[in-house]
């Protein structure tokens, strides 16, 4: 049997394509029952509501309370759905980390749900800063690293400028996440040359996360949950700094405050949790679960940057995926076959 690294992908990965996504595969109605009950009671619209709506709304299912929520629901379904493959590890980007926390069971779903809505209902509410991409590698993703080094001092030196708030957000492959003010984010679209027509890209209903803009946020999140929601996980589990939580040897106080403290305020280093997911467990498979496809890119440049059995661009991975495919994404129904037996 091949083993498999879950990633549990973060918000802005349930787009328009995946309308309808939790009925064609969340197979639990009790448990979407209970989530839906949840949030009525919170008077917030229910996932399948959002989930089997006429048409998508970018003002509506973008927001965090319903984004978040409907992407928990999304990966969990997922996860459970994962068959024939043993899972050695689970990690995730940004938002996913909630995720990540209730599949490798540190929360059950109830509380992990629990914690998804409570922490997107907040930042939704605070809506503090925004947050914007841009690549610092070339797209034929060879590793640049005097690009990212330039990328991040112009984020510095736009930071200390006089009521300037810029940081990097998510280090992310071959993109860096960047979050701040408005002042600032303006400034780093104004003075770094556009690429590939679309970047720098503001991203829409996002906050500076994983910036210390959210310190109100973090406060207000750890006033409301507790910390006996969390347990001891199951399944190791790999964090923003590539730490890892391991099954037996976890101090569940701790994991309440890295999770409701480091993790929102500090930045996410998405690459090095792949580069040690890739060294630490050698997974046959990188199983990333839905909603959408697009953190597939992220996990194969951090593999590249890894320098994971030899590849070193994107003609590289391109070639192992065909001859030996080592990254699953579910939101792909050709894909998605490889590791359930169907939906």
């Amino acid at each position: 049997m091949k083993t498999a690294v879950v990633i549990c992908p973060g918000r802005g990965t349930y787009t328009k394509t995946e309308l309808g996504y939790l009925r064609r595969h969340f197979h639990d109605r009790a448990l979407l029952g209970a989530f839906d009950a949840r949030r009525a009671a919170l008077a917030q619209e229910t996932l399948t509501a959002l989930d089997g709506a006429a048409s998508y709304s970018v003002a509506t299912h973008t927001r965090g309370d319903n984004a978040s929520a409907l992407i928990y629901a999304a990966t969990l379904g997922d996860f459970r759905a994962i068959d024939g493959v043993e899972i050695v590890a689970v990690t995730g980007n940004s938002m996913g980390w909630y995720s990540a926390l209730a599949c490798g069971g540190a929360l059950t779903a109830e509380a992990g749900f629990e914690v998804v809505n409570t922490m997107g209902t907040l930042m939704q509410e605070a809506l503090i800063g925004g947050q914007m991409v841009h690549p610092c590698m070339g797209e034929d993703w060879v590793p640049d690293a005097v690009r990212k080094t330039q990328l991040l001092e112009k984020v510095a030196e736009i930071n200390a400028r006089a009521e300037h708030v810029l940081g990097l957000s998510i280090d992310l492959g071959g993109m860096l996440v960047l979050a701040g003010n408005e002042t600032a984010l303006k400034a780093f679209e104004t003075e770094i040359p556009p690429e590939q027509g679309r970047f720098p890209m503001r991203l829409s209903n996002h906050a500076a996360f994983h910036t210390a803009l959210q310190a109100p946020v973090a406060e207000r999140g750890r006033a409301r949950l507790a910390p006996d929601l969390f347990s001891q996980p199951n399944l190791p589990l790999i964090d923003g700094r590539g730490a890892i939580w391991w099954p037996g040897e976890t101090d569940t106080h701790a994991l309440w405050d890295y999770t409701l403290g480091h993790q929102v305020t500090e930045p996410y280093d998405f690459t090095k949790a792949i580069r040690i997911a890739a060294r630490e467990f050698a997974p046959d498979l990188f199983v990333v679960t839905g909603p959408g496809t697009t953190l597939g890119g992220a996990v194969a440049q951090s593999l590249i940057l890894a320098n994971w059995r030899g590849m070193g661009s994107k003609s590289d991975f391109q070639t192992r995926q065909q001859t030996e495919p080592l990254l699953i994404a579910m939101g792909m129904d050709d894909q998605r076959s490889a590791v359930t037996k169907g939906d």
